[in-house]
C-alpha cells in the first residue's frame, strides 16, 4: 500500500507543478470552502446559543434586528462558500483536463518520434489504450485533491472550533477520524491490484477492438465474424470480470466509510445530551460541535476518492511513462545532402536486420503475479537481412526480386531510414543516412509501400499532404497543377477527371470509394509529387493490369524526372524494364546482374520469375483436357 500511496502521490505531486496556476486556484477555492464551512459550523452554534435557545425558553430578549443579523451573517459566511466550491470545481476540472491534453500530446507527439521499428512490437491498440483510458485514469484523482487539501482545512478548523467549545465531545467526534483512515487504508489496499487488473484488460480489449477492425475484410471475406465476436467477447467478459471485482470491493467499503461520520455523530449527540443536562456544555455548543461533525461526513470521504485513485494513477502513469520513457530513438545527424535535382546514388554496404520482439505490457508482471510461473523464452529469429550489398547508379532502374520472407521490404524501408540497420550502412550520395539531419532523407527518397493507405480527405488533400501549407518553403510546396502532373504519371488522370468533384472529391475512409489500382496509383502520385530523387516501390503496382503498370513505369522512365527506382516485383514484365535484378534468398543476395544474365544463371531466380507463366500455362493445358474430354 505505502509503494502505491507514495508513487501516486508523487505522480500527482508532478501534475501540480505542471499546472500550477489551475491547481493554486483550485487549492485556494477549497481552502475557503473548507474554513467558510468550519465558520458555518461555528455561527450555527452561537445563533443557537444566542437566539434560537432563548427565543425558544423565553428566558432572554431577542429583537428582530438580532434575528436579521444572524440569517445575514449566515448569507455572507455562506455565499462566501459557495464561491469557493464554484472556484474549487472550476478549477479543479480545469487542471485534470488540461493534465490530460497536455499529456496526449506528449504521447502523439513521441508515437512520432519512436522508431518504426518499435510500433512493429507494439500492439497498436494497447498505444490507442494508453492515450485515452491510461491518460485519463493517470490524472482523475486531480479533480478530488484540492478537495482533499480543503478538508484538511476544515477539520482543523473545526477541531480547533470543537475543542474549544467542549474538548470531551470534541475528542468523541473526532475519533472518528482515524476509524475513517483505516478503512481507507484497507480499501486502497484491497482496490489497488483490482484496479491494475481493469487497466491491463481495458489494453487487451482495446488491442483485440482495433485488430478486429484492421482485419475487417480478411473477417468477413473468411466469414469469420462469430469467431471475432466470440475472440472479443471473451476479452470484454474478462474486463467485466474485473470490474465487478473492483465495483464489489467499493461497495464493501464505501458504506462502512459514509456510515463513520454518521455513527460519530450519533456518538456525540448520546454523550453531549448527558453532558448538556449535567450543565457540563451549553445547548449551543452541542448543536456547534454536532453540526460540524455532520458537515465533515461527507468532505472527509474525499480522502477515500483520492486513495481509491491512487491505484489507477500509479497503473495508468506507469504505461504513460513507459512510452514517454522509452530510450528507443531515431538518432538524427547535422549533415545535409548536396544541392543537387540529379537522381541519387544509394549504395549498402554488408546490411543485417533484426526484427523486435514483441514487447510485453508494463503492467504484465504485476498482472501475472510473483508467483506465476516465467514465460518461456523465445528462440532467436532468422535476421530478415544478413550481408547485404547494393549499389544503385543514379538514374538507374534495379528491380529486387525473392520469394516471400526473403527480405525484400525490409530492404526497401532500409533504403528510405524508415528503421535502422543492426549491422551495416545505407548511403544516400555517398552520405551515411544515420548522418543526416532530420528530414533530409524524406526531401529526397520517397517510399510507395505494398500496403496502400489512403486517408479520409479529398484526392487533392491525400496527394499533397503536408506539402500545400503557408508553412511549407516556397520550393516544396505544391499546387493544383503540380498534383495533375503526378496525376499523370501516375496514370492517374484519367478516374480522377471522372470523379464528380476531380480533385475535391472524398475518398473516404481508406479510399473506401477508390478499387485497389486507383488507390495504388493515388499513392504513387503522391510519391511523385514531391519530385523523389530517389523513389521506391515496394511492389506498388501489383493491383494495376500488366498493360497500366507498363504504361506508369515507362512513364517514369520517359518523364525525365531525374529518379532513381528500386522497385520490389514480381511480374516478368515489370523486371524487364528494370537496368539490373537484385536476387535475394532467405535474406541474402544470391545473384545479381541484367535480368537475362541473372536468368541464364540463377536457377532459384529462373524458378521464381516464371512461376506465374508456368502456373497459367498449366492451367491452361488442363482446360483445354478437359475440353476435349
Amino acid at each position: 500500500m505505502s509503494g502505491t500511496f507514495v508513487s501516486g502521490m508523487r505522480t500527482l505531486a508532478r501534475g501540480a507543478r505542471e499546472e500550477p496556476r489551475l491547481f493554486g486556484l483550485a487549492v485556494v477555492g477549497s481552502f475557503v470552502y473548507g474554513a467558510g464551512t468550519a465558520a458555518t459550523g461555528w455561527l450555527v452554534g452561537r445563533t443557537t446559543e444566542r437566539v434560537v435557545v432563548p427565543a425558544v425558553t423565553g428566558e432572554g430578549v431577542v429583537d428582530t434586528g438580532d434575528v436579521w443579523l444572524a440569517g445575514a451573517t449566515l448569507m455572507g459566511v455562506t455565499l462566501v462558500t459557495v464561491v469557493g466550491i464554484l472556484l474549487r470545481r472550476i478549477a479543479a476540472g480545469a487542471t485534470m483536463y488540461a493534465l490530460q491534453a497536455r499529456y496526449r500530446r506528449r504521447l502523439a507527439r513521441r508515437y512520432l518520434e519512436l522508431p518504426l521499428s518499435w510500433h512493429h512490437a507494439h500492439p497498436a491498440g494497447r498505444l490507442l489504450a494508453t492515450a485515452g483510458s491510461d491518460v485519463e485514469a493517470t490524472w482523475q484523482a486531480m479533480a478530488v485533491l484540492p478537495f482533499a487539501l480543503g478538508v484538511v482545512v476544515l477539520i482543523a478548523v473545526a477541531g480547533v472550533a470543537m475543542a474549544a467549545a467542549d474538548p470531551v465531545l470534541a475528542a468523541v467526534g473526532l475519533l472518528v477520524l482515524p476509524a475513517l483512515l483505516a478503512a481507507n487504508v484497507a480499501y486502497q489496499r484491497r482496490m489497488s491490484p483490482r484496479v491494475a487488473r481493469v487497466q491491463q484488460l481495458r489494453g487487451e480489449v482495446s488491442a483485440t477492438a482495433h485488430e478486429s477492425f484492421e482485419g475487417a475484410l480478411v473477417v468477413k471475406t473468411l466469414g469469420l465474424g462469430e469467431e471475432e465476436v466470440e475472440r472479443f467477447g471473451t476479452d470484454a467478459d474478462r474486463l467485466r470480470a474485473a470490474n465487478v471485482a473492483a465495483g464489489r470491493t467499493r461497495g464493501a467499503f464505501e458504506p462502512i466509510i459514509e456510515a463513520l461520520p454518521s455513527l460519530g455523530t450519533l456518538a456525540v449527540l448520546a454523550v453531549g445530551v448527558a453532558r448538556a443536562a449535567a450543565g457540563d456544555v451549553s445547548v449551543g455548543d452541542l448543536v456547534q460541535i454536532a453540526y460540524l461533525l455532520s458537515l465533515l461526513a461527507f468532505p472527509v470521504r474525499s480522502f477515500g476518492w483520492v486513495l481509491a485513485e491512487l491505484p489507477r494513477t500509479v497503473a495508468g502513469d506507469a504505461r504513460v511513462q513507459a512510452v514517454l520513457r522509452e530510450a528507443a530513438t531515431t538518432p538524427w545527424g547535422a549533415r545535409d545532402l548536396p544541392a543537387s535535382q540529379a537522381p541519387a546514388t544509394v549504395s549498402a554496404t554488408g546490411l543485417g536486420y533484426r526484427h523486435p520482439e514483441p514487447a510485453a505490457d508494463p503492467l504484465a508482471a504485476q498482472r501475472r503475479g510473483p508467483d506465476a510461473p516465467a514465460r518461456p523464452a523465445r528462440r532467436e529469429a532468422r535476421p530478415a537481412l544478413a550481408d547485404v550489398t547494393l549499389d544503385v547508379a543514379p538514374g538507374t532502374t534495379v528491380a529486387v526480386v525473392g520469394g516471400t520472407g526473403a527480405g525484400k521490404s525490409t530492404l526497401a524501408g532500409l533504403l528510405v531510414r524508415l528503421v535502422d540497420p543492426t549491422s551495416g550502412q545505407v548511403l544516400l550520395d555517398g552520405v551515411d543516412v544515420r548522418e543526416l539531419a532530420e528530414g533530409r532523407v524524406a526531401g529526397a527518397a520517397a517510399l510507395v509501400p505494398q500496403t496502400t493507405f489512403v486517408f479520409d480527405d479529398t484526392v487533392r488533400g491525400n496527394i499533397a499532404l503536408g506539402l500545400d501549407s503557408e508553412d511549407v518553403p516556397a520550393g516544396r510546396r505544391v499546387d493544383d497543377e503540380d498534383v495533375w502532373q503526378a496525376l499523370r504519371l501516375a496514370r492517374a488522370e484519367d478516374f480522377v477527371t471522372a470523379l464528380p468533384h476531380g480533385l475535391d472529391e472524398l475518398v473516404g475512409e481508406r479510399g473506401s470509394t477508390l478499387s485497389g489500382g486507383q488507390r495504388q496509383r493515388l499513392a504513387l502520385a503522391r510519391a511523385l509529387v514531391r519530385r523523389p530523387r530517389l523513389l521506391v516501390l515496394d511492389d506498388a503496382t501489383s493491383a494495376l493490369d500488366p498493360a497500366v503498370e507498363r504504361a506508369v513505369l515507362d512513364g517514369l522512365a520517359d518523364s525525365g524526372a531525374g529518379t532513381t527506382v528500386v522497385v520490389v516485383a514480381y511480374r516478368p514484365a515489370t523486371i524487364a524494364l528494370a537496368d539490373e535484378v537484385v536476387h535475394l534468398e532467405r535474406g541474402r543476395v544470391v545473384d545479381r546482374g541484367p535480368a537475362q544474365e541473372v536468368a541464364a544463371r540463377d536457377a532459384g531466380y529462373r524458378e521464381l520469375v516464371t512461376a506465374y507463366a508456368r502456373a497459367a500455362r498449366e492451367r491452361g493445358e488442363a482446360a483445354r483436357g478437359a475440353g476435349m474430354a
